[in-house]
């Protein structure tokens, strides 16, 4: 009888080591990475980095770390690759994966898993909504259907998942509810961009060549519109692609216009100092098409909500609104516009 007591002791502890939970005061980090350039796991919080830990020679790792709260976290391996991940104290997780495609090829396994699972399935089902320029070119109708296909979707996804930190759960349908209250409201105000609406104007820009123009002295021909700057890298990466352009749609019915936005905060506070950079910008570059400079005139920015640049605009010779999100000239996109418009 002693005996028997005693075996059912010890089986009664190891059941209980086996089922032990995890410390809840640290959590535990570790795997097996293929296509590992580097020596070390990064992990970065919101203010920054949190711990690194070393890759042996065969990809694997293993570490116990800490975070002040439950939350998203930045898990970086190569150097520069990057995937989310949620971590709170008291989880064990183990990932393994190519370290090249960490977003497409990485697995999670173990203690608080499913929640890194979670976020990647809900970044795969935010990026399905594309281009969001492309949303408000719909008719009420159409767009409203598709709003309702998101909300759907957003509420499929976090469905499917159980045992979700109650955190990650909140965060997830705060961020739902910020992307369709984005998509409503940006759609109400694009509606007063919608093609063959009237095109808000600009007046009295000045002229490289002299003298000033306004929207209305192109009237009768199409008009590309570049709103760009000197500062501007990716206005600057498409300088060679419209100047092909050009060339190209030389003889058509169609104006290549490019506004500059250079302004005085850029060039040491002063407004001819503005003026002169564009002028000896546009002269380096040789940039054909007509070049305007806006000067202290934001109006036509500001009618056409441009919160970054480039931004291309094309308009009919009536002065209205074919596409306020048209192609950048790299894109093929817009030869296939252009050449719809039988110019």
């Amino acid at each position: 009888m002693k005996k028997l007591s005693f075996v059912l002791f010890t089986m009664l502890v190891v059941i209980s080591s086996c089922t032990k939970e995890h410390p809840k005061e640290y959590l535990s980090l570790s795997g097996k990475l293929e296509n590992n350039k580097d020596s070390i796991v990064t992990i970065y919080g919101r203010t920054g980095l949190i711990k690194q830990i070393s890759i042996k020679e065969d990809g694997s790792f293993k570490d116990t770390l800490k975070v002040a709260k439950a939350d998203i976290y930045t898990f970086q391996v190569n150097s520069t690759k990057r995937i989310p991940i949620f971590l709170k104290n008291g989880f064990d997780i183990s990932i393994k994966g190519n370290a090249e495609n960490p977003m497409t090829n990485f697995e999670y396994s173990g203690k608080g898993a499913v929640n890194s699972e979670f976020i990647l399935a809900q970044i795969k089902t935010t990026q399905k909504i594309g281009n969001p320029n492309d949303l408000f070119k719909l008719d009420e109708g159409p767009f409203n259907t598709k709003i309702s296909s998101i909300e759907k979707e957003q509420d499929s996804i976090l469905s499917s998942y159980s045992n979700l930190d109650s955190t990650l759960v909140q965060q997830a349908n705060q961020q739902s509810k910020q992307i369709i209250s984005y998509l409503k409201n940006n759609y109400a105000s694009n509606k007063k961009f919608k093609r063959g609406n009237p095109s808000p104007k600009f007046e009295d820009y000045v002229a490289i060549k002299g003298g000033k123009k306004s929207l209305d002295s192109f009237k009768g021909k199409y008009v590309y519109i570049d709103v760009w700057a000197t500062w501007c890298g990716p206005c600057v990466q498409q300088i060679p692609f419209l100047s092909t352009l050009e060339k190209e749609y030389h003889n058509k019915n169609i104006e290549f216009v490019s506004i500059s936005t250079d302004e005085a905060r850029r060039s040491g506070g002063s407004w001819e100092a503005a003026e002169k950079k564009w002028r000896d910008f546009v002269k380096e570059k040789q940039m054909k098409g007509v070049q305007l400079w806006a000067g202290q005139d934001i109006s036509f920015q500001q009618a056409y909500q441009v919160s970054g640049i480039p931004r291309f605009i094309l308009i009919d010779p009536a002065g209205n609104i074919v596409d306020a999100n048209a192609p950048r000239p790299s894109d093929p996109n817009l030869k296939e516009l252009l050449n719809s418009l039988n110019l």
